[in-house]
C-alpha cells in the first residue's frame, strides 16, 4: 500500500519537475541570449577604455556564478552541500589558484618581506628575482651580457634621413652595433632580439649618449650593414649612441654570470668536450 502511495506522490510529482526543468531550460536561454549581447557590448566597451582581458572575465565569471546561485536558489551567503572537508571549505581560495594570489595572502607576503627587512639576523645572498631571470636568457644573452660588464658600454649608431626643405629628419633603421661580434654569440641575426629581452628584463639601457672613442664609432659606421642603410635612405647622416648596463645588471652579472677568463676558457673547454 506503502508502495502504491509513494509510486502516486511520484506521478503527481512529475509535472511539476517537467515544468521546473522547462523554466530552468527556457531561463537558461534567455539569460544565455542577454548574456552575449551584453558580453559583445562589454567587450568594445573595455577595448574603447583599455580594460585588460584578464579583468573583464572576472566580472564575466562572477556575474555568471551570480546567475547560477540564483537558477539554484541559494541565498547569498550560503554555498551548496558539497562532500568536502569542513577545513577544506573554510581554506582561503586563491584567484590564481595556487594559494599565494588572494589579495589577503598577498599582503601576508608583503608584510613578511617587511619582517625580514627589520631582521638584523636575516641575510640574503642575492636578489631573489636572479633566478627568474636566468631562466629567461639565452646562452648567446650570457655572452652579452659578459662583454658588456668587462667591456663597459658598446657603441651604437642610427640610420636618419633628411625631410625636405632639410626640416627635421626620419628614422630610417636604428640600433646598429657590433655587440654580437664582441661577443662571440651564434646566432648574430638574433642579436636585436636579445638585446630587447634584455631591455625588458631591466637589464640594459639605450642611452642617447656618445662613450668617449669616436674611432669605434667610425669602425661601426663603416661597416656594410651601416653603409647599405645610408644608401637606401639617400640624403642620411648617423646619430651615435650608446648601449650599457644598468645598475641592475652590473650587480646581476657579478652574482650570476663567470667573468674570471680562466674560469670562462674552462667553461668553453667543458662544452667542446661534450660537444
Amino acid at each position: 500500500m506503502a508502495d502504491q502511495n509513494d509510486n502516486g506522490s511520484a506521478l503527481r510529482a512529475v509535472p511539476g519537475l517537467v515544468r521546473l526543468g522547462a523554466m530552468a531550460g527556457w531561463r537558461t536561454a534567455e539569460w544565455t541570449v542577454d548574456a552575449t549581447v551584453q558580453a559583445t557590448g562589454r567587450v568594445l566597451r573595455a577595448a574603447a577604455k583599455g580594460e585588460s582581458a584578464a579583468e573583464l572575465f572576472e566580472r564575466t565569471g562572477l556575474e555568471l556564478r551570480g546567475y547560477l546561485r540564483g537558477l539554484l536558489g541559494i541565498l547569498d551567503g550560503e554555498e551548496p552541500e558539497t562532500d568536502e572537508a569542513p577545513e577544506a571549505k573554510n581554506a582561503p581560495h586563491a584567484a590564481n589558484g595556487n594559494g599565494n594570489g588572494s589579495a589577503e595572502a598577498l599582503r601576508e607576503r608583503g608584510a613578511e618581506l617587511l619582517r625580514q627587512s627589520a631582521d638584523v639576523r636575516f641575510e640574503e645572498d642575492a636578489h631573489p628575482a636572479y633566478e627568474n631571470i636566468l631562466a629567461n636568457l639565452a646562452p648567446d644573452e650570457a655572452r652579452i651580457l659578459r662583454l658588456l660588464s668587462l667591456e663597459g658600454p658598446q657603441p651604437a649608431v642610427d640610420v636618419r634621413s633628411a625631410k625636405a626643405l632639410g626640416l627635421g629628419s626620419e628614422l630610417v633603421h636604428g640600433g646598429f652595433n657590433m655587440i654580437g661580434d664582441a661577443a662571440g654569440v651564434r646566432r648574430l641575426e638574433s642579436v636585436r632580439a636579445y638585446l630587447n629581452n634584455l631591455y625588458r628584463l631591466g637589464l640594459v639601457w639605450f642611452s642617447r649618449e656618445q662613450i668617449g672613442d669616436h674611432l669605434r664609432y667610425q669602425v661601426l659606421e663603416a661597416q656594410p650593414d651601416v653603409q647599405e642603410a645610408m644608401r637606401e635612405a639617400g640624403r642620411a647622416r648617423t646619430v651615435r649612441r650608446s648601449i650599457h648596463l644598468t645598475p641592475f645588471g652590473v650587480d646581476f652579472c657579478q652574482v650570476c654570470i663567470p667573468l674570471d677568463t680562466a674560469e670562462f676558457e674552462a667553461l668553453r673547454e667543458e662544452a667542446l668536450r661534450r660537444s
